[in-house]
């Protein structure tokens, strides 16, 4: 089936809601991805931060081809033994108490907002129920975490009523300190702000907010959909900023190209949720944590420090390319400002042989951790002739 068919049956049976760029993506290896034509494409996208290890990653395919060939699926009214290793592997890198297995990031923070209005009311019982996030974050596409997004674009009329019980803040603890209520359970951040221009938030105004939250016993919960597991040179970005956070949210990358989020709860947090509190039908699946067990696996100090090493590299040859305005992000999590718009040098890049994701008025670039350093210096030959032309 050749691109132009895939297109016709994708516009005729799949519902709208995408802007796909114009081509289709069927292998690769690595970095490089392929489509049915045969065009070869440096990916700097990662699937939006999923596939941390690249297509087609040895290691991934052997650990999920092995569950496959026991078990597919299984309830959670039963014990696996992929979700109880990958539980003990978060827990035991992290620190946390207890992990809650979802599907999505989404899910994930669905299942974290659920946790601090447990915790709250079980502590404190009615009254104590509202969350304050920060303007500019994204939290999901769910009625709850879409008005948890503290973005006015995302609310529009059409879905309409939106969920009570959030409050939004400036990225600052002054902001976060004035939109606090007795009435606030907790506060929720993402550390670097991907989908509002990579937005790094800075370690004193968080250091601040973390301390403001213990005085007044407010739950601590740190978004990690998109910057956990690698993504910031760090296991988890929380860590570059010395805090404690008490529930911490992840998916994307976790199980390496397939669908899983987790929710992971610590010290205070640990015992919130007691049988029939929540639930998932696919949460935990054994084959998505047997591709979790691999990737977790990997993740181990020489291999964040490389992280750690191509961000820089990448940030430095970013900022010298003729009119970027800024760079910014941390490890391989990366936002480039132009004044150009950035769908449009995204489909030059693409034209080019690079796929690059947008996010507002920027470039997003997500490579797999595992990018080679041929593969990145195209890449910026290719970011040099768009953005500098």
């Amino acid at each position: 089936m050749g691109f132009e068919e895939i297109k016709e049956k994708d516009s005729k049976y799949i519902a709208h809601t995408y802007s796909r760029f114009q081509t289709d993506l069927c292998g690769g290896e690595g970095a490089v991805l392929c489509s049915e034509d045969g065009r070869q494409y440096i990916d700097f996208g990662s699937g939006i931060a999923v596939n941390i290890f690249g297509v087609n990653d040895e290691e991934w395919k052997e650990a999920v081809i092995a569950q496959v060939n026991k078990i597919q699926h299984a309830s959670n009214l039963y014990y696996t033994r992929p979700a109880a290793e990958l539980a003990a592997m978060l827990c035991e890198k992290t620190g946390a108490k207890k992990v809650f297995f979802s599907n999505s990031g989404a899910e994930a923070n669905e299942c974290a907002i659920k946790a601090a209005r447990k915790y709250s009311y079980d502590k404190y019982r009615s009254g104590r129920n509202r969350i304050v996030t920060l303007k500019n974050s994204f939290h999901g596409r769910t009625l709850t975490t879409l008005t948890a997004t503290g973005q006015d674009a995302m609310h529009p009329a059409c879905f309409a009523p939106y969920m009570d019980g959030f409050d939004y803040a400036e990225p600052t603890a002054a902001g976060v300190r004035s939109a606090v209520k007795p009435s606030t359970c907790a506060v929720m951040l993402e550390l670097i702000q991907g989908e509002s221009g990579v937005n790094v938030l800075e370690a004193a105004e968080v250091r601040a907010i973390e301390a403001l939250c213990k005085a007044k016993d407010i739950l601590l919960i740190v978004d990690e959909v998109q910057t956990g597991n690698g993504r910031t040179g760090k296991l988890y970005a929380y860590e570059h900023y010395g805090i404690e956070p008490d529930i911490v949210t992840t998916a994307k990358g976790l199980a390496g190209g397939l669908p899983l989020g987790a929710t992971m709860f610590f010290g205070k947090c640990e015992a919130v949720f007691g049988a029939g509190d929540h639930g998932s039908t696919f949460g935990g699946n054994p084959i998505a944590c047997a591709g979790a067990c691999s990737i977790l696996r990997r993740l181990d100090k020489d291999l964040l420090l490389e992280v750690q090493g191509k961000g820089d590299y990448l940030r430095t040859h970013l900022s010298r390319i003729k009119n970027v305005r800024a760079v910014t992000g941390m490890g391989l999590m990366i936002g480039v400002e132009t004044a150009k718009p950035s769908r449009e040098l995204a489909q030059k890049c693409l034209d080019k042989g690079l796929i690059v994701l947008t996010a507002k008025n920027k470039l997003r670039l997500l490579p797999p951790l595992t990018v080679k350093k041929s593969e990145m210096d195209r890449a910026l030959q290719i970011l040099n002739e768009v953005i500098s032309e």
